[in-house]
């Protein structure tokens, strides 16, 4: 089968029969509609469910922004228990080498996924539950969501038989759990494909009003953002490390220019940008702002500050600020304290672009 196949449903979800035992699931819970409606047919068929939610530094649903779901109000209107993992220097760690590779940015789905079945499945041992759901959903995924991938996740983390994707069961081989008849396999679903046509369906019957997107907002396929993270991965000084959360955060905002193997100038585009960036300054960090006109804050980041380029991110911070274009103007340099006011020149767009992340 193929992405290319039309999506299949199967909606008959059937009030018929209970299942022959009470049986417990964990459930990985994003927030988003399709993990929400996998537990909805969990709890339809009795089976006890507590969900775990992952954060890495990349997909952070409590966050505002990115998928902008709020998993723990998901939760808490499923009334289930849930518990929150995050992972993350961990993480930083594989996105170095993963080994499976990753799909059209720097995603590594099937590396990342099996980080999540393995919580999953720590979590189901630590509960005594039977086995793992997840909202997953054939097809809809180019990477990750394929017969071959799953198998693969399900090999690398010993799960075999053990995960459940209640809207794409007809179409996946029987699970252990509803070989021996505690989950009932017709009222499960066939969902295949990239259309919500079928979750909509599913949202209506359990009268979800105003159903969820699909959740995403992974940084890691943003062709922009993975410019960064691969930019700030091949300059580590140290090839063995891992960057800092703090360095993955600082990614999040700004604009980036790269000025030297060893340094980078991250400009600010708007005042709560510059709020932000304030708050992540380390003690090796240069601010650099303007002095006479409005502007943003911007950090010059790295080691072996040569005067050059302090005075190449003046330039940068000045061509973003208020200051007249052509006309030499004071920035404000500040370093371990310290406090320098030098002159500088906007810089031309030209040379601008060709230092740009």
């Amino acid at each position: 089968m193929s992405d290319n196949n039309v999506e299949q449903t199967s909606l008959e979800l059937t009030n018929n029969a209970e299942p022959r035992k009470k049986v417990k699931a964990v459930a990985l819970l994003s927030g988003g509609l399709d993990s929400s409606l996998a537990v909805r047919i969990m709890l339809e068929q009795g089976v006890e469910v507590e969900a775990v939610a992952i954060k890495t530094p990349f997909c952070d649903f409590d966050c505002g922004k990115g998928c902008g779901h709020r998993v723990k109000e998901v939760a808490s209107d499923l009334e289930i228990p849930l518990k929150t993992i995050y992972f993350g220097e961990e993480y930083l760690r594989m996105l170095k080498r993963p080994k499976f590779g990753f799909g059209s940015g720097m995603n590594p789905c099937i590396d990342c996924r099996s980080m999540m079945y393995n919580a999953a499945k720590e979590h189901m041992k630590k509960i005594d539950a039977d086995f793992i759901v997840t909202g997953e959903v054939l097809y809809q995924r180019p990477m990750s969501q394929n017969n071959r991938a799953l198998d693969i996740i399900e090999k690398e983390t010993d799960t075999q038989g053990k995960v459940l994707r209640p809207l794409s069961a007809k179409s996946l081989p029987m699970t252990d759990i509803e070989k021996d008849g505690s989950v009932k396999r017709e009222n499960l679903c066939n969902i295949v494909g990239r259309s919500r046509k079928g979750q909509l369906a599913l949202a209506r019957k359990f009268g979800i009003d105003d159903p969820p997107n699909a959740a995403g907002g992974c940084l890691l396929t943003d062709p922009q953002f993975s410019t960064r993270i691969r930019d700030l991965m091949q300059y580590l000084d140290d090839p063995g490390k891992v960057p800092s959360i703090n360095d993955v955060e600082l990614l999040k905002v700004g604009r980036h220019f790269r000025l030297s193997n060893t340094a980078k100038l991250i400009v600010g585009r708007d005042q709560n940008e510059n709020y932000i960036m304030s708050s992540l300054v380390i003690n090796d960090d240069i601010v650099i702002e303007a002095e006479e006109f409005p502007g943003p804050t911007s950090i010059l980041r790295g080691k072996n500050y040569e005067d050059s380029l302090v005075e190449k991110s003046s330039q940068i911070v000045l061509r973003y600020s208020d200051s007249p274009r052509g006309h030499e103007s004071k920035v404000r340099v500040k370093y371990h304290g310290q406090v320098n006011v030098i002159s500088a020149f906007p810089i031309g767009n030209g040379e601008l672009e060709s230092l740009r992340i």
